[in-house]
Order: structure tokens, then sequence, then C-alpha cells
């Protein structure tokens, strides 16, 4: 068995198949079962990335044990590794974790003492948010049949957002040409590398992906939620009916969600038709169904 905890220390050759996978198995390709046990642990709020992975769970046919990180030892302070190393003693095969902490496997990674179930980050901090970048991938993937030289702008709180830090490196390594806008105050070092900060609406026109990034209130100061003006954020940075007719007719909207409404996206945009937005929600489980797969590779199938 392996581990996926960040989606740019694979080979493209391994996230290519990935991405294949999910789209078979989106199509009715019968999938993998396997006589595992796994535990979710969600040290953050979730709704789309906890359900998806229970419900790629449950359609891969594995044991769920069911753990409240907020009702465990944790609360009396046990660390994430002992309780992992307990989860691997009972039985435990496999653990979904999303944590606040930014690379919180680092620290398990190097603890060789004991064995460890494998692991599938489920978001860590502002760090990597691996599943979600997968599931995005295979939404553009399904959209054009290929990553390379489509033109993708990222628009938002970059500066705190584990989805865009996720996709600028991945949608690089595959050729995809890749731009950002947002707010300057969140425009942090990093992205540089992966493509340029642009004006909002500068080549408006010829753009083929824009994924837009929630306004991630829980992680900003609190100056800045004070002085936050939604509308004149929506203004500067959201997708209005304007920048919604000037697309392409085949360019496509995304967005992690939740979505912001009237703040990142028009209300009445959200489930327009060029938007993936939840049809992304829908590509989560066979995303995830294929992450499953991957970290249980080596064990025999049971049916």
């Amino acid at each position: 068995m392996r581990s996926f905890l960040n989606i740019n220390a694979l080979q493209k050759s391994d996230v290519l198949n990935l991405v294949q996978r999910a789209l078979a198995l989106k199509s009715g390709v019968r999938p993998i079962k396997k006589d595992l046990t796994v535990a979710n642990l969600f040290f953050e709020n979730s709704t789309r990335t906890n359900s998806s992975f229970q419900m790629a769970e449950n359609h891969l046919g594995l044991q769920r044990i069911i753990i409240d990180p907020q009702n465990s030892s944790m609360s009396k302070g046990e660390s994430l590794t002992d309780t992992l190393k307990t989860l691997k003693a009972i039985g435990v095969d496999l653990v979904v974790v999303r944590h606040s902490m930014t690379n919180w496997y680092d620290q398990i990674l190097t603890d060789s003492r004991h064995d460890m179930p494998q692991l599938v980050n489920a978001g860590d901090g502002s760090g990597q948010h691996p599943s979600q970048s997968l599931l995005d991938l295979v939404t553009i993937y399904e959209q054009f049949g290929h990553l390379e030289n489509l033109k993708i702008r990222i628009i938002g709180d970059l500066a705190h957002s584990r989805v865009a830090r996720s996709n600028a490196e991945i949608l690089k390594k595959f050729g995809a040409q890749v731009s950002f806008s947002g707010p300057a105050q969140w425009q942090t070092t990093g992205f540089e590398q992966f493509g340029d900060f642009v004006a909002m609406d500068s080549d408006w026109d010829k753009l083929d992906v824009v994924m837009f990034l929630r306004v991630q209130h829980e992680r900003i100061t609190k100056t800045e939620n004070q002085n936050f003006s939604a509308k004149k954020y929506h203004e500067q940075f959201g997708l209005n009916q304007s920048r919604y007719d000037h697309l392409k007719s085949d360019a496509i909207i995304m967005h992690p969600a939740p979505v912001n409404r009237d703040v990142e996206i028009a209300d009445d945009l959200v489930e327009a038709p060029k938007s993936r937005i939840f049809e992304q929600m829908t590509n989560g489980v066979f995303a995830r169904m294929a992450i499953l797969e991957y970290t249980m590779e080596d064990h025999n199938a049971t049916d």
C-alpha cells in the first residue's frame, strides 16, 4: 500500500492514470473492491470532501469506523502520530486526514518506530489539497480531453488557498498556461514560478478555464474581515454577467466550493451553462475512488 499526500510528488504518468481511472469509473467501469478498513479524521469542518470520501469508500466496499476527533483522546492531548499508531494497532488499514496544520504529515513520515496506516491527505492548512486538485484535473480533462496549453486563470484568495497552491503547480507541470488575479494583499510569494499575476480582465476572452477561489474568512485576519466589502470584492474580482458573456463559448467556470454567492460568483451564475461547480462535486467521488484504489493497489481484490 502507499499514501496519497501531495499530488505534485507523483509522476505525471501516475496523475494521468488517476484522471483516466476516475473518468472510467464515472463511465461505469467496475471498481476494485477491497476487504480493508478505513477511518476518516476531519479536524476541520467539511461537507464536500468528507461526504465524497465516504461515498467513495462505500462504492469500494471498505469497512469504515467512525471517529470524531473532537470527542477522541486527541481532545485530551494525544498527538496525531499516536492516534494513527493506535488505529494501525487495532487493524485500521487506511486513514483519511484533514488538518489545519500545513504539512501535518511531515513529522509522521519521519517516525519509523511503529507501523502506520496508509494516509490520504484531505487537506492540510494552507498547504495542499491533492484530492481537490485531482477532481479539478478530471473536470478539465473531461471538458477538453487534454491539459497542455490550456489558458487557466485562478482568481481570489491565493494567500490562504491550498487549492490554488496544489492546482497551480500540477497544471504548470502538465503544460497549462496559468495566470493569477486577486486582491494585492493576497498575492503571496511562490506563485510566480507557475504563472503571472495579471489584471482581472486581461485576455479574458482567451481563457479556457476560470477558477474562482473562496474568500477564506476563517483564515484572514480580523482587520481584513472588518474591512472586507462583499460588494466591492464582487465588482473587482467576481464573476458577473458581463464577464460571463465575454468568455469563450467552450470556456468553463470552476470553484472548489462552498461558494460565497454574490461574492466570488453572482448567485444566478453558479449554475449557469458554463459552470462546472456541481459537476466538480460529482467528479470528486470518482476521483477519490481512484485515489483510494491507488493507495490499496498492492492488496488482492476480494471480488
